[in-house]
């Protein structure tokens, strides 16, 4: 009896936890993930009536607690755990058109209503979209195979064999050469690599080194800014309908040398956002900054300046999230974000972090920062110590930062109560008439006792004087105002003041009869303390110092300098985006939807900003960063969407290697760039061949699971590029101002300063792509044909065409029938005898490949054809060698026109 009941308890228990175990199987298929379930339907059909542009019937499915929330009917539409009486689910099943949803609309299928009830059923739970979760540590899949080369690799080929794929064999040495020259210096390597690389007997040992020498060569610089200016919209021009001449290459060089230095990638972010508010910022930080002052800006008369502050405020708030962390956030500037959870007072939050900048959309495009010569720097540090040892090490910064940046200043377009004065154009400077006024609003005296302000007089003998509180009040300082020879920059002093007041600005010429005559022009007024210490007999040399550095014509950088307490702006919620509707008030804050907190000790500046982007928990910039990096590699990133990580992009083709990378990136390799390019050019994925199979045309037709090499069209800069070091002409030069090569007449049309295109000479006009002057209105047609970003906006990704138009421009274009010319004597001089050895040199220079038989078949044609029409006809030889007036040989004509051909071959503008 006691063996039976044992065996009756052994198979009752048996019984519940088969059970149990059967239970929890069910329990756990039936659980609804809303990322990938149910929030893929909302937003596809739900979202568009009932998010944060719509809520229709007070409704709203974005966040969770207004999705539970009453709706105008007084109940909620969606009750947890209850899809019964879910007025939600409800309408969804509902026949009567007028009741069901989507309204006016094709109805949800029943496997999508399903989802929904279960959700709601299950509790209605909400969930992180994947990538606003803080990036984790990854498991790296257990891959055995011995084409695996890394860590990286595992998580490609546990893909393949999931969809049932092989991957193709490593590409030959020729062909990955070009590859990884082209993506990691844009261009080609020195012969002396290439050969060694080429005739080398240890290819895994040799393929290493080629990768180090690409990645310390200088050239690497210069191809990552290419991709990077696109991002910053760096341009040589301020943009909008005059587009003039903005000097802001010195940007441009600083991203070149920290590509170059292999500058950790989260102080390259720092540097640019906030370089200007370290302790002791050095020159080179204060240029990068110019990655925010990259924004257009308006000189057109009758313009508002403060609309376009504002407006290139909101675009650094755009450019930083679009660029930096992959999120459409911009429509969060008109309302709550549609598809993803943020709110639209979180925008004016964030942007309360760029708010408080000293430039006004002036056209002098203050601040602009001095670029001392080293005599000059040597100066103003002698200048800045007897400073802070006669008053302070708080006086001495004040002076430093006025004579490198001229701030504090303050504008005179900010003039008001303005009397026989206007501001010229509403956005020039303040001008003057005779007996006239102005007034300087809430100006910090406290402490001040000297006035410096730049102006141009063209009238002797006018008297000009300051009061407080009134054009009638108390009297500061009256002196005599000589005509000036163009603007220039004069000293006032007057007893020292306290508090904070309005100053006028009165000025009067008794010799003067015509009363519409304007006659002095002010640019800015910077009211500050003297130096102390008059009757020492150093003051008068440190003073002269001082105005020789004011003075000093030196080139300048638009950059970044905060406002001081004084002149700190306030910051508001635009009503529907309109900056002349300012709603509620906000101060600086990040949105909550990313669920980590403001790093400990975090500043309430753009400092404090830069450490939260920064921040190993922000879930968004490593992610973007090595993103971007596959994407320059592949064609195409592991999320397609380069400008869109959020629920509206495309989904990541691998997820789990991404975060790996994105962890590897912070944690292993201290976000160095270089270190986590090497990890993917060394990949076995990265080597392949990119030879396409039927196999792989129907299963895998645009290789999103890489199951060969990419093959993908070159950048309009390394194709320009490439041809130039084919041809022996690419220049060596770096930096400095930007460059003008040939492009014919009539693209450049420039209002009001009727700005030409000045073709430059010598080796200039063989400098590789980043250093051509890059006009927003009128961009390189070369370039914009194949693709180039106008720099307008930031520009995360290119999107690759093709057209008949490149076609053109590589056969037509008379920059390469130019290099052509080149190649073709180059091919001449090392080529051979023969005119297939002097081709099929050609071609190896090109490709680092024996030209196939067939294919020197079809040049050797073209020449014959081509010398035979220029044997005809010596007037077209002479044309298309670019000297009618010369005569030329037949024979060298034709060879310039075969390489012209080969200059445009397929396997040339691509990358394979």
């Amino acid at each position: 009896m006691l063996l039976k009941r044992k065996i009756l308890f052994a198979s009752a228990f048996t019984l519940i936890v088969i059970g149990l175990i059967a239970f929890s199987l069910f329990s756990a298929e039936k659980a609804i993930d809303f990322n990938s379930q149910v929030k893929p339907i909302l937003n596809k059909k739900c979202i568009a009536c009932h998010g944060g542009v719509k809520q229709q019937g007070g409704f709203s499915v974005l966040f969770r607690e207004e999705a539970l929330a009453k709706t105008k009917s007084g109940k909620p539409a969606i009750i947890p755990g209850n899809p019964e009486d879910s007025e939600f689910i409800k309408r969804l099943k509902s026949n009567d058109p007028e009741e069901r949803m989507p309204y006016k609309h094709p109805a949800l299928n029943n496997d999508e209503i399903e989802i929904l009830s279960d959700w709601v059923k299950q509790g209605a739970k909400w969930g992180n979209h994947w990538a606003y979760i803080s990036v984790k540590p990854t498991e790296v899949p257990d891959v055995d195979n011995d084409w695996v080369r890394n860590d990286l690799d595992k998580f490609i080929f546990a893909k393949l064999e999931e969809n049932k794929l092989k991957p193709a064999k490593t590409a030959d040495k020729a062909t990955l050469l070009r590859r990884v020259s082209l993506d990691l210096i844009g261009t080609y390597p020195s012969d002396k690599l290439a050969k060694f690389y080429l005739n080398s007997k240890d290819e895994e040992k040799a393929y290493n080194i080629l990768v180090d020498s690409l990645l310390a060569s200088p050239k690497f610089g210069e191809r990552w800014a290419s991709m990077w200016l696109d991002v910053a919209r760096y341009a040589d021009t301020k943009g909008y309908e005059s587009d003039p001449n903005r000097n802001i290459w010195s940007y441009r060089d600083w991203v070149i040398k920290a590509y170059n230095a292999d500058m950790p990638y989260d102080r390259f972010i720092t540097d640019q956002i906030a370089g200007d508010l370290f302790a002791n910022p050095t020159d080179a930080q204060y240029i990068a900054t110019a990655f925010s002052r990259n924004t257009p800006t308006n000189d057109e008369g009758g313009t508002n300046n403060e609309e376009f502050r504002t407006a290139a405020v909101l675009d650094r708030v755009n450019a930083t999230w679009e660029g930096l962390m992959s999120t459409t956030f911009s429509c969060v500037q008109c309302h709550s974000h549609p598809y993803d959870p943020f709110k639209h007072d979180e925008y004016y939050k964030f942007m309360s972090y760029f708010n408080n900048t000293r430039d006004e959309d002036v056209s002098a495009e203050y601040p602009l920062l001095k670029n001392f010569n080293d005599s000059l720097k040597n100066e103003l540090n002698q200048l800045t110590s007897w400073v802070k040892t006669v008053a302070g090490k708080e006086r001495a910064a004040e002076v430093e930062l006025f004579l490198k940046t001229g701030q504090p200043a303050i504008n005179s377009t900010t003039a008001d109560e303005l009397m026989n004065s206007v501001i010229g154009n509403h956005n020039i400077a303040l001008f003057f008439k005779n007996s006239s006024s102005a007034r300087l609003k809430s100006v910090n005296l406290e402490g001040v006792d000297e006035l410096i302000l730049r102006y141009n007089c063209s009238k002797p003998d006018g008297t000009m004087s300051l009061h407080l509180g009134s054009p009638n009040g108390p009297e500061l300082k009256s002196w005599k105002v000589p005509q000036s020879q163009g603007y220039q920059n004069v000293t006032v002093d007057f007893p020292k003041q306290s508090g904070v007041h309005d100053v006028y600005l009165k000025y009067s010429n008794a010799s003067v009869k015509n009363p519409d005559e304007f006659m002095v022009y002010f640019d800015w007024f910077y009211f500050t303390k003297q130096f102390p210490g008059k009757d020492k007999p150093e003051y008068l040399a440190r003073k002269k110092t001082f105005t020789d550095l004011m003075d000093a014509q030196v080139p300048t950088t638009p950059v970044m300098v905060e406002n001081p307490l004084s002149m700190k702006r306030k910051n508001y919620v635009f009503e529907r985006g309109a900056w002349t509707s300012k709603g509620k008030e906000v101060k600086v804050g990040v949105p909550n939807s990313l669920a980590f907190a403001m790093p400990k000790n975090a500043p309430d500046n753009r400092m404090g900003l830069a450490m939260w982007l920064t921040d190993k928990r922000n879930p968004l910039v490593s992610r973007t960063m090595v993103n971007r990096l596959w994407e320059q590699l592949y064609g195409a990133g592991l999320v397609e969407t380069l400008e869109d990580m959020g629920t509206q992009g495309m989904a990541p083709t691998h997820q789990e290697l991404l975060d790996f990378m994105a962890y590897q990136f912070m944690h292993q390799y201290h976000w160095s760039v270089k270190k986590m390019l090497k990890e993917m050019v060394m990949m076995a994925t990265y080597r392949q061949d990119s030879k396409v199979t039927e196999e792989l045309k129907e299963k895998d037709l645009f290789n999103k699971f890489y199951a060969r090499g990419s093959r993908v069209r070159l950048s309009a800069e390394q194709i320009r590029d490439q041809s130039l070091a084919v041809c022996g002409v690419l220049s060596n030069k770096m930096y400095g101002p930007p460059v003008m090569p040939w492009q014919p007449e009539g693209i450049w049309f420039s209002p009001y300063n009727g700005a030409k295109w000045r073709t430059s000479g010598g080796e200039d006009q063989y400098r590789r792509g980043i250093y051509t002057y890059w006009k927003r209105t009128a961009p390189y047609p070369s370039a914009i044909a194949f693709d180039g970003a106008s720099r307008v906006v930031c520009s995360p990704r290119r999107i690759r065409t093709n057209t008949p138009l490149q076609a053109l421009v590589t056969l037509n274009d008379s920059v390469y029938i130019d290099m052509a010319r080149k190649l073709a004597l180059r091919m001449e001089k090392i080529g051979g005898n023969t005119n297939a050895a002097k081709i099929s040199k050609g071609y190896e220079l090109m490709l680092y490949k024996t030209i196939p038989q067939n294919r020197l078949k079809v040049f050797e044609e073209l020449y014959a054809k081509a010398l035979q029409a220029f044997k005809k006809n010596a007037t077209d030889a002479s044309a298309f060698m670019g000297d009618k007036q010369k005569k030329f040989k037949p024979e060298e004509a034709a060879m310039v026109l075969v390489a012209n051909a080969m200059l445009n071959l397929d396997e040339v503008v691509t990358k394979n």
